[in-house]
């Protein structure tokens, strides 16, 4: 060995590299070859169990950020707490029913209604499973650790069997209906929809105020020549008013302007407005009434000559805006229906499902698309007089979420789920139920009172069909029998059966009813909710599999799952089970764009997980969850993950640089007891120890931002800014086999370790290929259990006395920083450094018991009262520095400069102590006048 060989002393040739995209392929496939999900469950069995319960991504197209991010976070927590003494297993779900399949299958040129239904449901089914799988494979991608053999999907038999008897226990609890009234109605996918199934948008629409003369005032109002002055923002519902509502507390005025000869009703505090828009002059106020005193006046329709209109008290009417008076279409408006049944009107439904007006709505109506009916409603009012002034008026409107159309209000005849009867029952659950944010639980509790109850039948044809059957008088039959023999059919042959039998075929044998004498039955039509659908996998997976637990422990999804899926499940969980499915809620917000916009590939602002891992990794995706702050929206750029990669850098290389520096330490025979160690290794495993404490508090919160931060602030702070910075000195200089040496290999173990089972929940692919060079009885880290915080003899006062000297460090830097500005000196290395100081800060560097020149980084250390302190020092609180170029010459050994270069003759490039560590490790290297080259 040549002399100059001894300067790498120490240095082990570590490769450890990135690569990640195809690094990480291999290292899943030997996770899935091990069965490493199989193998932590079995280490898990007897301990206490933690569920969380998957809420069923939609089975269509690829996964977008918003699901990776969704799914990541789970896989977090779910790793963490399989590590962390719990049994935590992950059943994965898929939501594979409903209208966007259907519409999917439309695009690829299948025609619904050229085929039978079993042939179209087949297609979907099948269609379904391919997405699922496609999903599926991008999720694993993600590195996430599930029970992927056997997922739940709600096109299962075993699930919809289980749905079906959700439904069947609400129905014996009387909380089923069917009623005819006003819902949300999809005119472009032709069938009702759930509040879930609702986005909206800013529309402008045709606002008209018009007059309709009143023909009986009950002897409040003259009925000669006085008109009700009503408003409405769908003028072509006017067809199908019935009434007129108006608020019982507010006042009225019936007033005459100069320059009509009409007199007009109109709400008081909106007069003035009403006065200016209406062009009146001269506005006389002839009286002023309360609006319960015009209860039941009657005015004439504008339109039809033998439809008279009632006026009616109601709560919705307000006076932000139009007259106080308001149109009332109870067959067109959920508020209209309400005040209408009432008061006993008709439900007039005068456009049918496609959209477009009917015969009931007059022949100037019939056959024309709602929104066209608008112009026509406009100009009969001007051909009647009526139309006293008509805006647009911009206001926010129901959309059809999936084919982000408008959608209208339409009475037609739908099943129902009660919400009313069991809506105090459902808010007392949520007391049970912990949210984070806190404030998902007010809105949870506000969302349900405000609920009405839940249409839960559809016009389509993929999904679970309502298991209901009609007798011979059209009475519906749900009964505890029919229920669960149409369950046990569902379970053995799946729900395509309804469509394959007849009535009598699905019902049990022997059935009779008084309601079909003759024993002839037919069967419901429609599909269930796809709401109903994942909200009942309380009962189809919690409550089914024997490894899961109900309630779950925790649910985590996307804040608009408040009035999706935690909606919904709440509900049918509170019906059947009187509690709620769930014991916490995390709620995290949306995925947007770099300028907060929603992503979407229409406007090509979208950013792909597939884009991202290609180029960077899944480890970059899943280190970015924990640095955004998931609670609120997220807003996602290119930039977030080239940042993250940096990041994901600086994790690498320091963890490089801790397993490097240990290759040659055996745990077994190096290992020093940390009564042994130097002080500063004691400082740092104290430190290592809070880190712990810190961070698996912040995995019990779900608190993955300020684990982020605590992670990056240990590693690049207290680990690559401090205690690996002079690390150098000690592993490459000392003895290999010295004390120095072996007792900050032991704390540089320890933290290799540490880290690689509290990073293991965010990087597994990382921590993976860590674990393959550590010394651990474990194959793999994911079977490993997460540290356990240790406490040590004196360790408050450990770090209270580090703590202090960081502060007298950072004055070291500045003092070092200004020298280097002042040309003195280059690197700290060539610093000898004097620090004056007072009689506590000496007793407190001198009770550290360590090597402060080594930790300072500096050649050359007096430490000096501060009273002897110079003019030419730097000034900090109580103490002094004085910062002043070496004596000596540079080791080439140790890059110090020592005064003793060239002592050891037979070194003569060597300081003293580097001569007496090469001389002691390679003693035949110890010849005077050995020649270097």
């Amino acid at each position: 060995m040549r002399v100059k060989d001894t300067l790498s002393l120490g240095k082990t040739k570590f490769k450890m590299r990135g690569n990640l995209p195809v690094k990480e392929v291999d290292r899943q496939k030997q996770w899935s070859d091990n069965e490493l999900y199989q193998q932590r469950q079995k280490l898990n069995e007897g301990k206490p169990t933690f569920v969380l319960h998957d809420g069923p991504p939609y089975a269509n197209g690829d996964i977008h950020m918003g699901h990776a991010m969704n799914k990541i976070s789970k896989d977090i927590i779910v790793r963490f707490k399989s590590m962390n003494g719990f049994r935590s297993p992950f059943v994965p779900g898929w939501d594979t029913h409903g209208l966007p399949i259907e519409q999917q299958l439309k695009k690829a040129g299948y025609d619904r209604k050229t085929m039978t239904t079993n042939e179209f449901r087949k297609l979907c089914h099948q269609y379904a499973l391919d997405q699922v799988d496609k999903q599926k494979a991008e999720f694993k991608r993600l590195g996430i650790s599930a029970d992927w053999d056997n997922p739940y999907l709600t096109l299962l038999p075993e699930f919809e069997a289980a749905e079906v008897r959700v439904f069947g226990a609400m129905a014996n609890r009387g909380l089923i209906y069917k009623g005819k009234k006003p819902v949300y109605w999809s005119w472009s996918s032709e069938s009702a929809l759930a509040e879930a199934e609702i986005e909206y948008h800013d529309v402008t629409s045709p606002s008209a105020f018009y007059g309709e003369k009143v023909i009986d005032g009950k002897g409040i109002l003259d009925e000669n020549d006085t008109y009700m002055v009503v408003w409405t923002t769908t003028p072509w519902t006017i067809p199908a008013s019935e009434g007129i509502t108006i608020g019982a507390d507010f006042d009225y005025s019936v007033v005459k302007p100069k320059n009509d000869d009409r007199k007009f009703v109109v709400a008081t505090d909106l007069l003035s407005n009403a006065t200016e828009m209406f062009g009146w002059e001269d506005v006389e106020t002839l009286k002023v009434v309360k609006g319960s005193d015009l209860e039941n006046v009657i005015a004439q329709h504008p339109f039809y000559a033998d439809r008279k209109l009632v006026t009616m008290l109601g709560d919705f009417v307000t006076l932000e805006s139009g007259t106080g008076l308001v149109h009332t279409a109870p067959g067109l408006g959920e508020d209209d229906f309400m005040v209408g049944q009432q008061y006993g009107l008709d439900i007039l439904v005068p456009v049918d499902e496609k959209g477009y007006m009917t015969d009931e709505a007059g022949k100037d109506f019939a056959g024309v698309f709602y929104e066209d009916a608008n112009q026509i409603a406009l100009d009969k009012l001007k051909a009647a007089n009526a139309l006293l002034y008509y805006m647009p008026y911009e206001h926010s409107y129901p959309f059809d979420w999936r084919t982000k159309k408008p959608v209208i209000y339409r009475a037609t005849p739908q099943w129902f789920a009660s919400v009313d009867k069991i809506r105090q029952p459902i808010l007392d659950a949520l007391s049970d139920v912990s949210f984070s944010p806190e404030w998902g639980k007010k809105r949870l509790s506000n969302m349900i009172k405000d609920r009405g109850d839940w249409v839960i039948s559809r016009q389509r044809v993929w999904g679970v069909p309502l298991p209901i059957f009609y007798g011979e008088d059209g009475e519906a039959i749900i009964t505890p029998e029919t229920i669960e023999h149409v369950a046990d059919l569902f379970g053995k042959y799946g729900s395509d059966i309804w469509f394959e039998k007849e009535a009598k075929d699905l019902l049990p044998a022997n059935f009779t009813s008084p309601h079909s004498p003759n024993g002839i039955f037919t069967k419901e039509t429609d599909i269930m909710d796809v709401w109903f659908d994942s909200g009942t996998s309380h009962q189809g997976v919690l409550a089914e599999r024997p490894n899961l637990t109900y309630p779950a422990d925790l649910v985590l999804e996307g804040s608009d799952q408040y009035r999706g899926w935690f909606n919904s499940s709440l509900i049918t969980s509170v019906a059947v089970s009187d509690h709620a499915p769930y014991k916490s809620v995390v709620s995290q917000g949306f995925t947007l764009d770099k300028n907060g916009h929603k992503m979407s590939k229409s406007l090509g602002n979208t950013i792909s997980p597939e884009e991202i891992i290609s180029k960077m990794g899944a480890e970059i995706v899943r280190l970015w969850v924990t640095s955004v702050d998931t609670s609120a929206d997220v807003r996602v750029s290119v930039d977030n993950f080239v940042t993250n990669s940096d990041a994901y850098k600086k994790i690498r290389n320091t963890m490089r640089y801790l397993l490097a520096n240990t290759s040659d330490y055996n745990v077994e025979n190096d290992k020093v007891a940390f009564d042994q160690l130097e002080t500063v290794d004691q400082y740092m495993m104290v430190k290592l120890n809070q880190f712990i404490s810190e961070v698996t508090d912040d995995y019990n919160k779900y608190d993955f931002l300020a684990l982020n931060k605590k992670l990056m602030e240990f590693i690049a702070g207290d680990l690559s800014a401090f205690y690996l910075d002079f690390a150098k000195d000690i592993l490459y200089v000392d003895k290999s086999n010295g004390h120095k040496r072996r007792s900050m290999q032991t704390v540089m173990y320890e933290i290799l370790v540490v880290l690689a089972k509290l990073m293991t929940p965010i990087l597994p692919h990382t921590t993976e290929e860590i674990w393959e060079y550590l010394q651990e009885p474990e194959q793999f880290v994911q079977l490993a259990e997460m540290p356990k915080v240790q406490h040590f003899e004196n360790e408050t006062t450990i770090l209270a006395n580090w703590s202090n000297f960081m502060d007298v460090r950072s004055n070291v830097l500045k003092a070092l920083e200004e020298a280097r500005n002042n040309k003195l000196i280059g690197k700290s290395s060539e610093a000898s450094l004097t620090i004056y100081a007072d009689e506590a800060t000496i007793k407190l560097l001198e009770s550290l018991h360590t090597d402060l020149p080594t930790v300072l980084m500096v050649s050359q250390f007096s430490l000096l009262d501060l009273e002897d302190a110079g003019k030419t020092s730097v000034d900090f609180d109580n103490m002094k520095i004085l910062v002043e170029h070496a004596n000596g010459e540079t080791c080439e050994r140790c890059r110090l400069i020592r005064e003793d270069v060239g002592s050891d003759s037979a070194y003569p490039t060597f300081c003293a102590r580097c001569a007496a560590v090469v001389r002691s490790e390679y003693p035949e290297t110890a010849t005077e006048g050995f020649d270097e080259q």
